[in-house]
């Protein structure tokens, strides 16, 4: 009874309760700089980001007006989040996966195959195309990082390319093909929010991220040089068959878990059959082995997923959307209607992206930002597709570029870098959110009367 009252609880807004976010970066991201400015190897690795993350917790439950109990439950429930259970379950599928298929030789071999199909000066823009056709296709930059990311290192160890620009190459193709499939659950979530068609929100968002894929193809172009030239032998197909039918079962639609999975058998079947040695007890040491590998950023997306709850719970993400809303409409009593219009535009993107930042979310932040979206969009002339538009681009521009967001923590981990290096080679995701800027101030005049869902 006390958890269903909780839950309806209605909470003030309050800037106090972003405090704990405050502290988490702050060492996070503030002790690693510190470190790498005193030539300390491995800076990020010195403080782990779960660590990191237990003062904010601990000053977020003292900041509670609730009972400990009462704040501890909250905790809980943000932990056991289903969004955050089912990213910790693709973690944990992913890292099976990679370390049965490394021990089955399909790393290699597939690394092989991608050497000989794409040219080498072409090589990192060939991994973006691949990663943002799986990702449109699949609807999920979680899914297609995961079985992408593998076989890009594997390609930029051997061509002697950089690993943190191969990384983000990765990350850029998966949010480009996560903003504009129609099958995303963030474009779900932000088409049903604003009341608008699917089709309709596509259009307007491929306008702004064409431009910006182009650009990012062009300095991945300038940068794909390989340091030295790849060999390459004998295409092992049984190996890469794995690959191959999980990026199969991907683009047809299939479920991340479900294709995982069958990814993880598949490549155990291969090694059992190939290596004489290996037995069935061998499969099981590698999938927990695989296991083990994601457990930090399992640990990290459980006690985020807690953190953000007690945020919301304490007026947190309540202060953010209230600010901008208060914001906008100050402004709108003492300007032009498109000024306002204008406005009310960067008001939904900034709404969206600073409640993403509390988040590590998209989806999570959307869902929160589009009651107060579609408010200000319908006071001042956005059309409902412009604004599912802003609310999924810049939630997937902050997605990408926050060094704790789940796809930048798989990727870290599977390349085994720190996510600022990461973050700061995520070109495509920062060319998407100065293309989407600049469409703002430029836009094309627009009804807002233009094929609004019913539903």
């Amino acid at each position: 009874m006390s958890c269903s009252q909780d839950s309806t609880k209605v909470t003030k807004a309050s800037a106090v309760a972003l405090i704990p976010l405050v502290i988490f970066l702050a060492l996070f991201i503030g002790v690693g700089t510190y470190l790498s400015f005193q030539g300390v190897e491995f800076a990020f690795y010195q403080l782990p980001a779960p660590i990191a993350a237990l003062p904010a917790i601990i000053v977020a439950i003292l900041l509670s007006k609730d009972s400990l109990n009462r704040s501890i439950e909250q905790f809980i429930r943000g932990v056991g989040h289903q969004d955050i259970i089912a990213m910790c379950m693709i973690y944990l599928l992913a890292g099976a996966f990679a370390a049965v298929a490394k021990a089955s030789g399909g790393v290699d071999a597939t690394v092989n195959l991608g050497l000989s199909a794409i040219p080498t000066s072409m090589i990192l823009p060939g991994i973006f195309l691949i990663s943002a056709f799986i990702a449109t296709a699949m609807g999920t930059s979680m899914g297609t990082i995961a079985a992408v990311a593998p076989v890009a290192l594997g390609i930029a160890e051997s061509a002697g390319m950089s690993l943190p620009l191969t990384a983000g190459v990765v990350l850029s193709g998966a949010m480009f093909g996560d903003n504009l499939s129609i099958i995303s659950d963030t474009t779900i979530a932000a088409t049903r929010s604003q009341g608008c068609e699917m089709k309709d929100k596509f259009r307007e968002n491929v306008r702004i991220a064409l431009p910006a894929a182009f650009f990012a193809l062009v300095l991945f172009a300038f940068n794909s040089s390989a340091t030295q030239t790849p060999e390459t032998g004998p295409i092992e197909w049984l190996k890469v068959l794995p690959y191959i039918t999980i990026l199969v079962l991907a683009v047809a639609g299939l479920n991340v878990f479900v294709v995982l999975t069958i990814g993880i058998i598949l490549a155990g079947t291969v090694s059992l059959t190939s290596i004489d040695s290996y037995a069935l007890t061998d499969l099981g040491k590698d999938i927990y082995a695989g296991f083990g590998n994601m457990q930090e950023i399992f640990l990290l997306s459980m006690l985020i997923g807690g953190l953000s709850e007690l945020m919301r719970r304490q007026g947190g993400l309540a202060f953010l959307t209230n600010f901008i809303s208060r914001t906008i409409k100050a402004f709108g009593s003492s300007h032009s209607s498109k000024a306002n219009s204008r406005a009310s535009e960067l008001g939904i993107a900034s709404l969206v992206a600073m409640v993403n930042t509390c988040t590590a979310n998209n989806t999570v932040a959307i869902i929160v930002s589009g009651s107060v979206a579609r408010e200000l969009a319908e006071e001042h002339n956005v059309t409902p597709r412009r604004s599912a538009s802003l609310l999924d681009i810049f939630s997937c521009v902050m997605q990408g570029i926050l060094p704790y967001g789940a796809q930048v923590l798989l990727l870290g981990s599977v390349f085994q870098l720190s996510p600022l290096e990461i973050v700061a080679n995520s070109y495509y995701c920062f060319a998407l959110a100065i293309a989407a800027t600049l469409a703002v101030f430029f836009k094309h005049p627009q009804r807002r009367n233009v094929s609004v869902s019913t539903r």
